[in-house]
């Protein structure tokens, strides 16, 4: 750890609570080495940490770095002081690299013990020594340690010990500045998760520290990435759904990282989330109306559902789903539009026949009840009569302009079977009232039987070209013209030649009338 590896203290070889003598003293002698070239060494480097190197320039810092009260209190915290006969065995135990003894010796004085004025130090001791543990369980409890000492009422004994008693510390301060120097010296060594795990035990208030302190970096990038999208798409409305789409990419890791942290229901969470979320739905909604009014050969109405959709997967605030929500239901009825305004269409003409057909029915009742005796009703009539009720050339016209060849795509591709199921109802009550040559005007509604047709019409083996063998290139009128001749030489052989020419007016009256 970097507050214990690079201490000030450590670096001019003193412990925490030496004399402003013992310091100026310590001063006048390394500065002298140094400055000589001569190897500066000291009882308190510690075989345990990394090896240190001094130079004139670290060493004028170090000194520069104690010689105000509040930094003294800070630096302290991450170094060792003796203050009592516990503090002096234990300290030589570790000049002489004996880390464990050193623990043993102040873990008498501190495990399961109330923090006092002479034990102070020893408890702040043990804790700078479980800080550079071995493991995170050591590190744990060195925080611990450390946190407590802070909140207890000796902590001022702690001050006065190695700053004196002109320093009034603020508690809560001071505690900030512990857990932001924690985070700062293992970031490096841990992950965010990991750091945070090293708090586990503490009061729930240190951890939400360590919590906020993470959170600080993701909402900040979240909060840049969702201006910067919002003035991309403010200056290039037909690019929204690629700004969308790169804001949901770029953020998501963060905003998993904040929601490990801080958790769906916490306040700052919701909000970030939230504003994200409306973000990258308004993305949707720029890119859609644009792409509408410029009439955008791209599938802009999917991408403008999959960008609310994504929305809707951040959002955690109920008006914001809610209005999600509404898009995503906006979106999917456009998204069926052809096939609304095909049944529309469909069922008005549907429902006009039948309006017809009862209004007739209902006419022909009241005639049939005038019936003198002997007359009965033409039902034939009647049934060609409600069939003629609706001027169908003007029906089919109407549907060819509402539901045009080119919408067919869209209604088949529709996900919503029920309403499918409905309109192919629809399209067989029409057909049914059309005769061949005007069903065929609306066929490609029967979208269903456009494949079937095709396959069937195809042929089953593989197509011949030209011969000169057999008949397959013959034409079909000279094989027509074949198949006359055929028939006059028997009729002639049977009715003689005045039979033939019967035989050739009927045969040119079929051909006339084939050909009609």
């Amino acid at each position: 750890m970097k507050s214990i590896q690079e201490n000030p203290y450590r670096l001019v070889g003193l412990l925490s609570n030496a004399t402003a003598k013992e310091v100026q003293r310590r001063k006048g002698q390394i500065t002298a080495f140094v400055r000589v070239g001569r190897e500066v060494s000291s009882d308190f480097d510690f075989v345990f940490l990394d090896p240190i190197s001094r130079d004139e320039i670290s060493i004028a810092k170090a000194f520069s770095a104690i010689q105000q009260a509040r930094d003294v209190v800070n630096h302290s915290l991450f170094w060792f002081s003796k203050t009592n006969s516990f503090d002096d065995t234990a300290l030589n135990y570790l000049i002489n690299g004996d880390k464990e003894k050193a623990i043993d010796i102040w873990e008498k004085v501190t495990y399961e013990k109330e923090i006092t004025p002479k034990s102070v130090s020893c408890f702040n001791n043990i804790g700078t020594l479980k800080l550079i543990g071995n493991n995170p369980s050591e590190i744990n409890q060195g925080i611990k340690i450390k946190l407590v000492l802070i909140e207890s009422s000796s902590f001022k004994d702690f001050v006065v010990s190695v700053a004196g008693d002109a320093l009034v510390v603020e508690k809560q301060k001071q505690v900030d500045f512990f857990v932001n120097a924690v985070i700062k010296g293992f970031e490096t060594e841990f992950s965010n998760n990991e750091i945070l795990k090293l708090f586990e035990g503490c009061d729930e208030k240190h951890r939400k520290l360590v919590i906020d302190r993470f959170s600080e970096s993701p909402i900040y990038f979240i909060e840049s990435a969702i201006d910067s999208a919002k003035n991309k798409r403010n200056q290039s409305k037909n690019n929204a759904y690629k700004y969308g789409k790169d804001l949901f990419d770029q953020t998501r890791p963060k905003l998993k990282e904040l929601e490990n942290f801080l958790g769906v229901d916490d306040l700052k969470y919701k909000l970030i989330a939230d504003n994200l979320a409306k973000e990258i739905m308004q993305c949707g909604i720029d890119y859609f109306n644009e792409s509408q009014e410029n009439e955008s050969s791209e599938n802009y109405l999917d991408n403008a559902m999959q960008l609310n959709k994504l929305a809707d997967g951040i959002a955690v605030g109920k008006l914001t789903k809610e209005k999600v929500k509404d898009n995503i239901a906006t979106l999917e009825e456009m998204k069926d539009r052809a096939l609304t305004r095909a049944i529309e269409v469909l069922t008005f003409i549907r429902d006009a026949f039948e309006k017809n057909q009862i209004e007739i029915s209902e006419q022909v009742k009241k005639q049939a009840l005038n019936l003198q005796f002997g007359q009965t009703i033409n039902w034939t009539k009647v049934n060609a009569m409600i069939n003629d009720s609706l001027d169908w050339d003007k029906v089919i016209k109407l549907v060819r302009e509402s539901i045009p060849p080119d919408n067919m795509d869209k209604i088949k591709n529709s996900k919503n079977q029920e309403r499918l199921k409905k309109y192919r109802g629809l399209v067989e009550f029409l057909q049914s009232k059309l005769g061949y040559s005007k069903a065929i005007q609306v066929s490609y509604l029967n979208f269903w039987e456009t494949a079937t047709r095709t396959a069937s019409n195809r042929p089953v083996g593989p197509s011949k070209g030209p011969s000169s063998s057999g008949d397959a290139g013959t034409p079909e009128w000279l094989k027509f013209v074949g198949v006359i001749a055929v028939i006059l030489i028997i009729a002639g052989a049977i009715w003689g030649w005045d039979g033939v020419l019967g035989v050739i007016v009927i045969g040119a009256l079929i051909v006339i009338n084939g050909f009609k």
